[in-house]
């Protein structure tokens, strides 16, 4: 690829114009590529990041059932008052 600038482009019918036409639809489909890739790794990061949350939060969950006293606990404790 050359380097293209608005002085070094000729229009004198020998396809100067068409090469640089294909050199913009090409910088244009590699913008859009790269946005679409872009765009792909922030939802999958932010629904990565959402899946974690939910797990560690059922866990947290998990953890408080397991630590609560027994029924039987809370009678005696209560039973003398």
């Amino acid at each position: 690829l050359r380097c293209c600038t608005a002085a070094s482009v000729v229009t004198d019918g020998s396809g100067a114009a068409a090469e640089e036409r294909n050199l913009y639809i090409m910088r244009v489909v590699q913008i859009a590529v790269m946005c679409v890739l872009a765009l792909t790794v922030v939802f999958g990061i932010f629904f990565l990041g959402c899946n974690l949350l939910i797990k560690s939060e059922g866990m947290i969950n998990f953890l408080v059932k397991d630590r609560r006293p027994s029924k039987e606990v809370e009678a005696v404790v209560v039973g003398p008052y």
